[in-house]
């Protein structure tokens, strides 16, 4: 069974900026195309970034400009560099791949951007 497993968030100032980094425990995992998604309390969880298998990004106009996903498939992981960070951005942040079903949640990692 697929395991995921993100790191990296944490309690950051408005305007700074984090890095996630999400392990994926599958054979193959160049041929997906993967995404973050966060979810904020009482909200639904939503995509904030996208990258295809091939390298292609895709960003909602609320990050566009702020975020960038890259993927190292030698490591089987997706990462999500944060900047200018907001206090909208505080939510619970997970990765997946973007088609078909998708494989277990884990557990996210939590940013908390505030005074």
């Amino acid at each position: 069974q697929v395991q995921l497993v993100e790191s990296g968030g944490g309690l950051v100032q408005p305007g700074g900026s984090l890095r996630l980094s999400c392990a994926a425990s599958v054979q193959v995992f160049m041929i997906y195309d993967m995404a973050w998604y966060r979810q904020a309390p009482e909200n639904k969880r939503e995509l904030v970034a996208s990258i295809t298998s091939g390298g292609t990004t895709n960003y909602p106009d609320s990050v566009k400009g702020r975020f960038t996903i890259s993927r190292d498939n030698a490591k089987k992981t997706v990462y999500l560099q944060m900047n200018s960070l907001k206090p909208e951005d505080t939510a619970v942040y997970y990765c997946n791949k973007v088609t078909g079903t998708s494989w277990p949640w884990g557990k996210g990692t939590l940013v908390t951007v505030s005074s």
